[in-house]
């Protein structure tokens, strides 16, 4: 699933603070794919399934309405 950068950094912001967020937002890329950049999503301590809703917090495409 695609996602807008500054979703995703945000989220990170909220869940693990915002130096890893700074540094996410410097290596993703504007849109993230969640399969793709799986790796790069754990790097900064964030689950896919969490961004998806899958982690029981809703998840940004609760949000997003997708």
């Amino acid at each position: 699933m695609q996602i807008p950068k500054q979703q995703v950094i945000d989220f990170i912001k909220s869940k693990v603070g915002g130096d890893q967020a700074d540094q996410a937002d410097k290596e993703l890329p504007d849109q993230v794919d969640t399969d793709r950049d799986s790796g790069l999503l754990q790097k900064f301590g964030v689950n896919p399934q969490d961004l998806l809703g899958g982690g029981g917090g809703g998840g940004i495409a609760l949000k997003l309405g997708l």
